[in-house]
């Protein structure tokens, strides 16, 4: 008997979340199953490692976790599942750290089909195996109808950073170069696509992927990388906010330098929208040190990643903790971080 038929009818039910055997049924048929179709030992409650083989790969631990309620659950471009891990990933590579493990909590709405989680399953296995990362261990609630929004994803991952990598908001310095590897804002302007709720037709899929075989390439050019972040919810200009305050300098950007689509300005421009504040799920923010700039964005234009990556901007002294924005027309005006929430339920 297959691992899919031991799960009777269509649907999650309650009896799917009670610790019985219906729930052994569909962690076996749906998680185990494709997570580690191979697995001969006996589930345990917690993943385990061999420190040995860790402190060969670095000299520090990260662990980062993070939680995924995105609506819809699937869309241009990518689903609720590749997101968690693509961002649970990111989320460790940015920092530095080599990505090892994952872990994945499901929160379940009763009367989700089985075939959602089987696809939703099935993306984060392929995006945890083009990442080179392993989810090794999980945990499943089942929620009564119109307690949770179909299905909500915890996931947790650990890394391990190389002894001579030191990235940090704190590092920036006058003369670093600010990098972006592409076109900022295609995420959001994916979900607000997908939603169908504000009659707006555009053909652009979320940029969700994983930057950490970006990230190492980045950093096999140049290690001494001062900061990187991952421009998600609050985009570009949030991270950059943060830069300059951790920091205390001041980021001087170039519009001209930024690339958008011409499809999500538009949608931008119909929304009253900013794109540096849309959220992005595979891009992300380099701080370099200048003599070294041209060097790594050399390398990231050689990556698929990283195509259409550019320098964005500089870092000065002052005016201390503020983002500053040459446009287009030659004027200035000062980035401030976001207030409120453009798009809800954007990851």
């Amino acid at each position: 008997m297959s691992r899919r038929a031991k799960l009777r009818g269509d649907a999650v039910t309650l009896a799917h979340g009670s610790g019985g055997k219906a729930m052994r049924d569909l962690i076996d048929a749906v998680f185990t199953g494709t997570f580690e179709p191979e697995r001969t030992a006996p589930l345990e409650d917690q993943a385990r490692f061999d420190l040995a083989a860790l402190a060969t790969k670095g000299d520090r631990l990260a662990l980062t976790t993070d939680s995924y309620v995105v609506d819809p659950l699937f869309f241009p471009g990518g689903n609720i599942g590749k997101l968690a891990v693509c961002g649970t990933v990111n989320d460790l590579a940015v920092g530095g750290a080599r990505p090892l493990y994952l872990t994945c909590g499901m929160i379940i709405e009763e009367g989700l089909p089985f075939d959602t989680l089987y696809k939703v399953a099935a993306a984060m296995q392929a995006a945890a195996e083009q990442a080179g990362v392993r989810i090794v261990t999980g945990d499943t609630k089942v929620v009564h109808r119109g307690a949770a929004d179909k299905l909500f994803i915890n996931t947790a991952g650990v890394g391990v950073i190389p002894g001579d990598v030191n990235i940090a908001t704190t590092r920036l310095q006058a003369g670093d170069k600010i990098l972006c590897n592409g076109f900022i804002g295609d995420h959001g302007a994916a979900i607000v696509d997908a939603r169908g709720e504000l009659a707006i037709e555009n053909t652009i899929d979320s940029d969700c992927q994983a930057l950490n075989g970006l990230i190492a390439a980045m950093l096999d050019c140049c290690p001494d990388i001062h900061a990187m972040r991952d421009a998600t919810r609050g985009g570009i200009a949030s991270v950059l906010n943060e830069f300059a305050a951790d920091s205390g300098t001041c980021i001087r950007l170039q519009e001209s330098a930024i690339a958008v689509r011409d499809e999500v300005r538009g949608m931008c421009e119909i929304l009253g929208l900013d794109p540096l504040y849309l959220a992005n799920e595979g891009k992300l923010l380099a701080a370099v040190p200048g003599d070294r700039a041209q060097d790594v964005l050399g390398c990231m234009q050689a990556h698929p990643a990283g195509e259409h990556s550019s320098i964005i901007g500089e870092v000065s002294d002052s005016p201390a903790g503020r983002v500053v924005l040459q446009t287009a027309f030659g004027g200035e005006r000062v980035v401030d971080m976001l207030v409120g929430e453009q798009l809800p339920r954007i990851c």
